[in-house]
């Protein structure tokens, strides 16, 4: 073991015995655990937040199952690297007779929601074909981040943050002696990320020997510690964001805009926030908004890091400078309300399906006339209006 090779790597345990957390799914009976018991090989998802055991689990399955495990992220990889992990595997070994001899190959692809469209098509056939068993790792949702095709594929294995308790155990395996102050102000900042807790240790051992609530402090504001996307500044920074848009300030709004990219965050994740804007806070001012914010998305899916911070950009411009409208956002969460008060009023029949002679003879969509001008509503709240027009709110400086 190379005396420079981080803390956390040098504890990751090596098999389940050791392994803290995640009960639910590598405790007595449960999925993961039976899988690696039982020995079977196929592809899933670890879903999670940061630092809860998503690439140990992927290498103690793999060292389980006596596989090889080859580890990629996909924020440096591409098609070139899964293109050499198949080495023809061979068009010979399909042909032939009888079933391919060729060890299982196991990818474990870190923060597979930075694979776009194009190079999760790519990577799907290898998958089907059971050239490569894929074990993916994200901290975003799956059922957005990865292709419909390729999650069919895989099982989702769903982690949580590490209790405090667990936490506490972990930090005891370091052997690094703490306070008991120092300890819970640590778990506390660690928010259930034990890699973040066992770099803070590691690192502020180095810079300070001593381990106080004050080390632990001054090491949490070393430029040289990673950006939490958990963390407040990641909040902050997203609400500042949205709200210079919503004030129709684009020099701020790309201010906000460039931190959030430099600092790491997921462009996908901040292009569904101008989706949401575009509906939410523009409207029916200009209703192309919405159009726009999708191509956005659509965009930045397309084409990744670093080439779509210019689709953001020419997004971002083009949403501050929109006239605001909240009117159809407003009236959706008035009917809302209305649901919740009243239930599931009774529909007029004028405005029922009559698919059948029997509900046809009961009046069910009897009196229906197109462009009629009375109420559709139930007739409990038949004179009720959710939707106002209000005068737009034209917020866009002048030339």
């Amino acid at each position: 073991m190379s005396c420079m090779e981080p803390l956390a790597s040098q504890i990751r345990p090596k098999d389940l015995s050791e392994f803290v957390g995640q009960v639910h799914l590598v405790g007595k009976d449960k999925p993961l655990r039976i899988a690696i018991e039982n020995k079977h090989l196929f592809s899933f998802v670890l879903w999670g937040p940061p630092g809860v055991g998503k690439t140990t689990l992927a290498k103690i399955y793999a060292q389980a199952l006596d596989i090889e495990l080859t580890e990629l992220s996909a924020v440096s990889a591409g098609k070139d690297d899964i293109r050499k992990l198949v080495p023809a595997r061979t068009e010979s070994a399909r042909s032939g007779w009888g079933q391919p001899t060729i060890k299982p190959r196991v990818l474990f692809l870190d923060e597979i929601h930075r694979f776009n469209k194009a190079q999760q098509d790519f990577l799907l056939p290898y998958v089907e074909r059971g050239d490569l068993t894929l074990i993916g790792a994200t901290t975003e949702n799956p059922s957005f981040e990865v292709i419909p095709a390729l999650l069919s594929r895989c099982r989702v294995f769903v982690l949580n943050e590490l209790s405090n308790d667990e936490m506490t155990e972990i930090i005891k395996r370091t052997g690094i002696k703490l306070k008991n102050d120092a300890r819970d102000w640590l778990i506390n900042m660690a928010n259930g990320d034990a890699r973040s807790a066992i770099t803070m240790l590691e690192n502020t051992q180095k810079f300070y020997g001593e381990l106080t609530v004050e080390s632990l402090t001054n090491t949490l504001q070393n430029k040289f510690l990673r950006f939490d996307k958990q963390g407040e500044e990641h909040h902050n920074t997203i609400s500042a964001f949205i709200k210079s848009m919503r004030a129709s300030q684009p020099d701020a709004a790309l201010y906000y805009l460039a931190r959030m990219v430099e600092a790491g965050e997921d462009p996908k994740f901040i292009a569904r926030r101008m989706v949401v804007f575009a509906s939410e806070d523009i409207g029916v001012a200009q209703p192309t908004a919405l159009v726009v914010a999708n191509e956005v998305f659509r965009a930045v899916e397309t084409i990744g890091l670093p080439e779509c911070a210019i689709n953001l950009a020419h997004g971002v411009v083009y949403l501050a400078r929109c006239p605001k409208n909240r009117d159809s956002y407003n009236a959706y969460f008035a009917a809302v309300e209305d649901v919740k008060q009243h239930g599931n009023l009774p529909i007029p029949l004028k405005v029922r399906n009559a698919p059948t002679k029997l509900m046809a003879g009961l009046g069910y969509g009897a009196g229906y006339k197109k462009y009629d001008q009375e109420s559709y509503l139930p007739d409990k709240i038949k004179d009720k209006r959710y939707f106002v027009q209000t005068e737009k709110i034209q917020h866009e400086k002048s030339a």
